[in-house]
């Protein structure tokens, strides 16, 4: 079943800026955890409310830390407002975080980039993609995400950063940034990979015998291929953004990858593209077929129909009230007229056997 999005009726007549959820909530109490770390220790909690209010970035850029803060559930206006006051986020980055519909984008302040992107776990007993959003603050000091429940999508990260892993624990926050944009680019693979194969067991059964089943599996795969189309596309140009580093977030060192992930997006549009013309192809195999078993079918009937017409006139003339007609007095008439309809019966079905009309070929 597809969900519909709901509308943004909810924020008519207020101002820009203005901080209300739309979308679905996912995640009732959200979720604060906080990573500080450096090339040589890592600590990792949860924080309450309270505990948030209390933060100072200043503290942690005295003692060289990096800071990761991650949220989950972004359904609450209040702790978003937090946030923003804690880290002088614009009213409408905030308003954004808040919006879970938002296409992937990329604003850049002075202090800061927000990027938007969003996530997907193809559900296979529905044929259909769960999305996710995910927002993205990437200070000089602080990197901020804002998820709207938790899908372990950024687990391999956090396991990198536990083991205290050179590369990530070394470079700069814009690395670790480029490594959640790389798990995002990651998982948009596996489900790309789990589409492929549902297309492929789907083709091999339209080339048997295809049924409305198979129509309904086209129609829902398309629409995932739509979805993931609307996702990606917009997110190669904010990686493209990224990469000309106009403010200078982003160190030499860590440019390479995020052309690396810019080859990953393109690859991706490619063979998404790939699967979308084979869908559509598949369609095209669906209605040809479907019209060839409907041709079949209208022929063998129109094949009965003309066998039982010579009977239908035979009948017909000697149905005539005349008194004067062949057969009529012979004590054999009746046997003479249902031999010639058998006759000529089987002649027709002589001359539809030599024109193949009674096999499936065409």
């Amino acid at each position: 079943m597809r969900k519909h999005k709901k509308h943004h009726s909810k924020k008519i007549g207020m101002p820009p800026g203005s901080l209300v959820h739309i979308g679905e909530i996912k995640l009732e109490k959200p979720i604060i955890s906080l990573i500080e770390y450096d090339a040589a220790d890592m600590s990792e909690r949860v924080l309450t409310s309270v505990e948030l209010a209390s933060f100072r970035l200043e503290n942690y850029k005295n003692a060289n830390k990096k800071v990761w803060l991650n949220i989950h559930g972004v359904n609450d206006a209040a702790l978003i407002k937090l946030v923003g006051d804690l880290f002088h986020l614009h009213p409408l980055v905030q308003e954004d975080i808040l919006n879970t519909e938002q296409r992937p984008k990329l604003d850049e302040f002075d202090d800061y980039l927000f990027i938007e992107t969003r996530s997907f776990n193809y559900e296979k007993d529905t044929m259909s993609v769960a999305s996710e959003q995910i927002s993205m603050v990437l200070g000089r000091d602080f990197l901020l995400t804002f998820q709207e429940r938790s899908t372990g999508i950024f687990e391999p990260v956090r396991q990198r950063l536990r083991g205290m892993h050179a590369h990530i624990c070394e470079l700069g926050l814009d690395y670790l940034a480029y490594s959640l944009l790389d798990s995002v680019v990651d998982q948009y693979f596996k489900v790309l990979e789990e589409v492929g194969d549902e297309s492929e067991a789907l083709e091999e059964v339209l080339l048997r015998k295809p049924t409305n089943t198979e129509l309904h599996s086209i129609h829902q795969l398309k629409h995932v291929s739509i979805e993931l189309r609307r996702a990606v596309w917009p997110l190669r140009e904010v990686i493209n953004s990224l990469m000309r580093n106009e403010n200078n977030f982003f160190t030499p060192a860590t440019t390479p990858y995020l052309r690396d992930i810019y080859d990953h997006t393109v690859n991706f549009i490619e063979s998404l593209e790939s699967i979308r013309d084979s869908l559509s192809s598949m369609m095209d195999i669906y209605m040809a077929s479907v019209s060839n078993r409907v041709n079949l079918e209208v022929r063998a009937l129109t094949v009965v129909a003309m066998l039982f017409m010579p009977a239908t006139l035979i009948a017909g003339i000697f149905g005539m009230n005349f008194h004067e007609m062949p057969w009529l007095a012979d004590k054999d008439g009746f046997w003479w007229a249902m031999g010639l309809m058998v006759g000529i019966a089987l002649l027709m079905i002589m001359i539809f056997w030599r024109r193949q009309w009674l096999t499936s070929k065409t």
